[in-house]
């Protein structure tokens, strides 16, 4: 997919990844629509582009409100057509699930799987009667392998994995495609605290923001079903699709090292 001239609606437009997908997307001609919380980055970035010559609009939105989805939705549609929506907006936790808390179970299903879905939803039909458009949705290697601490967030991204397969089928010959990428750990804020000390104990492969930044740009411009990020966690995903005893029996040592990270959290 040429990027150039496409007008694209990114979600946490001004985080750790998603500031330089929307630089990156600039480069490729791209028109931006950054959607966001009102923030001092969000308006950084959009100063930046500015200074770049680029074209882009500031979406205010708070994702945990009811109904944000189809706001945003409305919002980024009376600006014009809406050709990619990148629902990259997330947020994470680390802790043991009996330690969740209800709310946090809620902020977290309501961010990461139920205000993408909404948005997605509302853009839908304009795409579909148009026959053209691509949905992009931001998943985790943790959508397909679960690890421990990760419960609410692996349940997350199981099911941002699912919902673009499904609708990705859905869609078959409609000209509207669905992209799924999984990125594995990066070194974000979002991965702070306890997750990133226990990441540095194990030795977890680690990737920086610009390098899956700039993978998500190229899935996109490749036009992928769905893209994982980093080496050999692309390949534990089919394993632990095929043989998942297999791989509890390999992650049993470490689980429990993890534990005790995830305990204290």
């Amino acid at each position: 997919m040429n990027l150039s001239g496409k007008r694209i609606l990114v979600t946490g437009a001004s985080g750790g990844i998603g500031r330089l997908v929307c630089l990156k997307l600039l480069q490729k001609g791209a028109e931006l629509l950054l959607a966001d919380r009102p923030c001092e980055p969000l308006d950084k970035l959009l100063a930046e582009i500015g200074d770049q010559g680029g074209k882009a609009t500031a979406l205010h939105t708070n994702l945990l409100e009811e109904g944000a989805g189809e706001k945003l939705a409305q919002d980024a549609q009376a600006t014009g057509q809406i050709d990619i929506v990148i629902n990259l907006a997330g947020i994470m936790s680390f802790r043991l699930f009996q330690n969740e808390s209800a709310e946090n179970l809620q902020r977290m299903w309501q961010v990461n799987v139920i205000a993408p879905m909404q948005l997605t939803r509302a853009l839908l039909p304009a795409m579909v009667a148009r026959g053209s458009g691509r949905v992009v949705n931001i998943g985790s290697i943790f959508g397909s392998i679960a690890f421990v601490g990760f419960t609410t967030y692996s349940a997350n991204k199981f099911a941002v994995r699912g919902f673009s397969e499904a609708l990705r089928r859905e869609l078959d010959g409609s000209g509207v495609d669905v992209t799924y990428i999984a990125p594995r750990y990066t070194k974000t804020p979002i991965n702070a605290g306890a997750a990133a000390r226990m990441s540095e104990a194990l030795k977890m492969n680690m990737d920086e923001p610009d390098l899956v930044a700039a993978n998500i740009v190229l899935a996109i411009e490749k036009d992928a079903k769905d893209y994982y990020i980093g080496f050999p966690e692309c390949l534990f995903v089919r394993l632990n699709a095929i043989l998942p005893r297999l791989v509890d029996a390999a992650m049993h040592k470490q689980n429990a090292q993890i534990r005790e990270f995830a305990r204290n959290e």
